[in-house]
């Protein structure tokens, strides 16, 4: 383990983390962990030091909770992926585009998010949104191992048979809530060729696409999925199709397909241009029933960005309690998202009215007061329990943490 304090060089660089509103957050120290061992080390420290303690993988937490003022643990050099058959084993420090690229090379990816330099720990012990999830479900889902370290520097093994419970906690729960986990093996998919499209309208046809899109994308079949996003130029339908895309009933006046692309090739051209550094506050949550018209000319008129993701498909498929991800009958995701802090809560108090009241994990919210019941819905008291039986003492807590006595 190396521990780096605020004077070494390379402190400001690996404090910094992928959203800039929480920039302004020091760590006491960061350990950089290159294995398991290191983790044990790290955990140790933070014990005799009296720091809190939290995991990084990508720092791209809404809440910022992959940043701490204690012992922050940079699981960064934790980036190997290797592959056995069609299983992959994949250090909890590696980012998605590394990912996407070492499992490509046998022919292999698996169900997850577009951003390059998402964690892929984080992403997946929150649940995991992607391009191929309607047809393969969540990451989580393909999920079989996890190696995770306790607060007490013991080493679990997790899977269908050794410490089931826990196992199933990790798929869905959110991130950094039972223990550090340092590696995560999948059951892989085919890595397919695929057409990436872009449908682009004037802003002025917001309302009818959002319409459409409603009534189309969640219900389409699970090869096509389409996510939809209004800000304050244009209105635009993305994503991915394993066949021959269709656009339904929606005729953009300018499409841009790109087709036979290689999986790592068409996630990264969803990653074009320039990175968006401003800060950005955001709020979300999950819908089962379409937004009536009302609704959608009032949200159109408050400035923020919106941007709805599909459900259904294979992510429906999975019983409510087969995981510690509750959210199984779903339609989309809203997100609110824009600079101004009370514009994006304006825009939210529309929507909400007609949400199912559930958010993802891995979009947490601050402002949430019954949030038990919108992150974990039903399977909250399991969580609950299982916290209280890995991690009594509450080292790895936060606001808005399954619990814990510290």
């Amino acid at each position: 383990m190396d521990l780096l304090g605020p004077d070494h060089p390379l402190y400001d660089v690996l404090r910094k983390p992928a959203l800039p509103q929480y920039d302004d957050i020091r760590p006491a120290a960061i350990a950089q962990c290159s294995s398991t061992a290191d983790v044990i080390e790290a955990l140790s420290y933070a014990r005799s030091a009296g720091l809190p303690v939290t995991p990084r993988g990508g720092g791209h937490c809404f809440a910022g909770r992959s940043s701490t003022t204690g012992l922050m643990l940079d699981l960064s050099p934790l980036s190997s992926v290797s592959v056995t058959g069609a299983s992959a084993t994949i250090g909890a420090g590696a980012r998605l585009a590394a990912v996407y690229r070492g499992l490509h090379e046998y022919g292999l990816t698996i169900p997850a998010g577009c951003g390059p330099t998402v964690g892929i720990a984080g992403l997946t012990l929150g649940g995991g949104l992607g391009l191929l999830g309607r047809r393969y479900g969540l990451t989580c889902d393909r999920l079989v191992a996890a190696t995770v370290v306790l607060a007490d520097g013991n080493v679990l093994t997790c899977d269908a048979d050794r410490n089931p419970d826990l196992f199933w906690a990790l798929r869905g729960s959110g991130g950094g809530q039972f223990g550090v986990v340092t590696s995560l093996t999948f059951a892989a998919v085919p890595s397919p060729t695929a057409t990436r499209f872009k449908l682009t309208w004037p802003r002025s046809h917001a309302a009818e696409v959002i319409a459409a899109w409603q009534l189309w994308v969640p219900d389409a079949p699970d090869d096509l999925t389409a996510s939809l996003t209004v800000n304050a130029a244009e209105v635009q339908i993305f994503g991915a199709t394993l066949a021959t895309f269709d656009p339904g009933p929606l005729a953009a006046p300018e499409i841009d397909l790109r087709t036979d692309l290689s999986w790592p090739a068409l996630k990264a051209s969803l990653s074009e241009g320039d990175p968006d550094t401003r800060i950005i506050h955001s709020k979300s949550e999950f819908f089962r029933t379409p937004l009536p018209p009302d609704a959608i000319t009032e949200l159109l008129g408050t400035g923020c960005d919106l941007n709805f993701t599909p459900m259904g498909g294979a992510y429906n498929r999975v019983p409510v309690d087969a995981t510690a991800f509750a959210h199984r009958t779903e339609r989309f995701l809203l997100e609110h998202a824009g600079p101004d802090r009370n514009a994006v809560r304006r825009s939210w108090s529309i929507a909400h009215p007609y949400a199912s009241g559930a958010v993802y994990p891995n979009f947490p919210d601050p402002d949430l007061t019954d949030w038990h019941t919108a992150y974990h819905g039903p399977n909250y008291p399991r969580l609950r329990d299982l916290k209280a039986e890995y991690d009594p003492a509450g080292v790895f807590q936060f606001p808005q943490s399954l619990g814990g006595s510290r």
